[in-house]
């Protein structure tokens, strides 16, 4: 019975040989694409986990507002620095928190100018976002309470506007607004750089 089953399919495969080999050829352009996008969809998680490892897989971001309905407006009131330390003080599970508040600029020194995304914080970012400084400082309890013109720059803006120059101790003006920078060369923990400026709040 099996032997006259592959007979018969034997013979209407000559019969139709390009019907055939177009019916093969589709089951192997379809499997091959069911391959491609399980190995995409793989990569572009991995990729992913490792973007939300390098910031700190315990990271928690709290901003103000409520969830409303369609078409309703949460008219946000913004965190004061207050509620932050209100929150270090009170939630005793919290090993560091870091106030934000960000905003796009041109960083400019001498004839060069860069546009970057600038992150007001304290220290504690560097922190809570798993970053370090290579070269240079932190910033100050005195420059975090009285938000003095006090910068850390990423790689990018390192390499933009001052090039294998030390730009510890340099002025760069952000917005209008002369700023020293106390250190460069903020990294991720996973070695990847970073194109933004963090000031002192």
């Amino acid at each position: 019975m099996l032997w006259n089953s592959m007979l018969l399919a034997s013979r209407e495969i000559r019969r139709n040989v390009l019907r055939s080999v177009l019916t093969i050829l589709g089951i192997v352009i379809g499997v091959a694409a069911v391959i491609i996008m399980v190995t995409i969809g793989g990569g572009a998680t991995l990729q992913v986990k490792q973007q939300i490892a390098s910031m700190g897989s315990n990271l928690l971001m709290v901003t103000p507002g409520k969830r409303l309905g369609p078409g309703q407006s949460s008219g946000n009131i913004p965190f004061k620095e207050a509620d932050a330390r209100a929150i270090a003080r009170d939630v005793t599970e919290v090993a560091a928190v870091a106030p934000v508040s960000t905003q796009s600029a041109k960083a400019v020194f001498g004839n060069q100018n860069w546009s970057t995304q600038v992150v007001g914080s304290n220290n504690q970012y560097l922190q809570v976002t798993n970053r370090s400084v290579r070269s240079g400082r932190h910033f100050t309890d005195s420059e975090v309470r009285s938000g003095a013109a006090v910068c850390i720059i990423g790689e990018t803006v390192q390499t933009k506007l001052f090039g294998s120059q030390e730009a510890v101790g340099e002025k760069i003006r952000l917005h209008g607004t002369i700023t020293t920078s106390s250190s460069s060369g903020s990294s991720t923990g996973s070695g990847g750089g970073t194109s933004s400026t963090t000031s002192s709040t």
